[in-house]
């Protein structure tokens, strides 16, 4: 037994020494390093001074890894150069020069140019005006003659004080709106105690000429010119654009919540409008003045002084000046076709100026105005007629405006 299985070992050693020479020959490769490999590990190993030795922070190179193995280098920000400033563009032949500028709010100033007898001066230039604000001159920024559709309220005093003579105003009020043109917007506002609409903002000129109709019998002896005034500009203050109120009145106010003193400061205070005063009566008041009349009364009863009619002439005119218009002063019937005519004309026949005030503070300051015309050399215009004789001219504008913010 003993011997067989010395023979079954004797069969099997060369298989046996073939594992054991393979096993140690990997063993061996596991132990042995080169030199050069030992040499960079013991390198790499802190001196046992007992002292520990500052890592090295410095990053690896960039580039990425640098063997097969390892985290990913992140190259070290390096100090870039300033950008260089940027070019200016080349300009572009036939492009026009763009530049960012402050608003300032624009002021409208529409101007006519008669002569003393009402005629329109036709043909003048831009240059021909001279704008001064606050004694200030200003550039003109653009300039033309009305051409757009007109806006206009027919404000007229009608009371049971005044009927007798308000007659004759109505008469002509239909001829006013007959002239206006398809385009043209226009209310009707009659006041005694206060104001009545009687046809709102319309191009239908039978609309409106039905809201005159409906004058026919007066119902309150008061005539509160101040209160029906100011409610009427607080309207049209609403209304894009410019607008003109054609007042019919004796220009008398009897029993107005404001005051005179705060119509004018309201007045001054709205742009963009033109009151045309028309003063009614007058047939009655120089009837009193050649006939010594006593006691003079408007209507049943109610006295009324010389002196209270010049007070609201004044006022009236006052009116027209601060804001650029006319005030008229018929002395008969026939008349007030032609003065409803003039005001058409005026109305057509502005001129336009419009600047940037060179003081852009919108700090509630009334800004007195200036219009001049000249030659264009600079010296006094000189308007001669068709015989070559001069002609003097009048030049009527508004006397100013109150620089206020305004709401768009």
């Amino acid at each position: 037994m003993f011997a067989t299985r010395c023979t079954r070992i004797g069969e099997s050693i060369p298989a046996f020494l073939v594992r054991i020479l393979l096993l140690a020959l990997a063993l061996g490769i596991l132990v042995w390093q080169p030199a050069s490999l030992r040499a960079q590990a013991q390198s790499a190993t802190p001196p046992d001074n007992g002292q520990q030795s500052p890592p090295d922070n410095t990053p690896p190179a960039a580039g990425g890894p640098q063997g097969d193995v390892g985290p990913y280098a992140v190259p070290k920000k390096k100090e870039e150069p300033p950008p260089p400033p940027p070019e200016t563009p080349k300009k572009v032949e036939g492009m026009p020069d763009y530049s960012i500028h402050v608003s300032v709010p624009l002021v409208e100033v529409p101007v006519l140019v008669t002569t003393k007898d009402g005629q329109f001066i036709p043909n003048l230039k831009q240059e021909n005006f001279r704008v001064s604000e606050d004694g200030v001159a200003q550039t003109i920024s653009s300039f033309g003659i009305s051409q757009a559709p007109i806006t206009t309220v027919l404000l007229v005093e009608f009371a049971s004080t005044t009927y007798a003579f308000d007659r004759e105003a109505l008469l002509a009020s239909y001829t006013f709106v007959s002239q206006l043109k398809k385009e043209d917007y226009v209310a009707v506002i009659s006041y005694d105690m206060k104001p009545h609409i009687l046809a709102d903002f319309t191009q239908d000129k039978a609309e409106a000429m039905g809201g005159l109709r409906q004058l026919s019998m007066p119902g309150f002896s008061e005539t509160n010119l101040f209160d029906a005034l100011y409610d009427t500009l607080d309207r049209v203050d609403q209304i894009p654009g410019h607008k003109y109120v054609i007042l019919v009145s004796t220009g008398v106010d009897t029993f107005s919540k404001l005051r005179l003193d705060q119509i004018l400061k309201k007045v001054k205070a709205t742009q963009d409008v033109t009151i045309f005063p028309i003063s009614i009566g007058w047939a009655l008041r120089e009837y009193c003045e050649v006939n010594h009349c006593t006691g003079m009364t408007r209507g049943p009863g109610i006295p009324i002084s010389q002196i209270d009619y010049l007070q609201a002439d004044n006022e009236m005119q006052t009116f027209a000046r601060l804001t650029g218009g006319r005030f008229y002063q018929p002395r008969f019937q026939a008349e007030f076709s032609g003065v409803f005519q003039d005001i058409i004309g005026d109305i057509r026949s502005q001129y336009n100026l419009a600047y940037r005030p060179t003081n852009p503070k919108l700090d509630g300051s009334y800004r007195k105005l200036k219009i001049e015309v000249v030659a264009p050399d600079g010296g006094p215009l000189k308007v001669r007629d068709q015989k070559g004789k001069d002609v003097k001219y009048l030049i009527i504008a508004r006397d100013g405006y109150t620089a206020k913010h305004t709401v768009e």
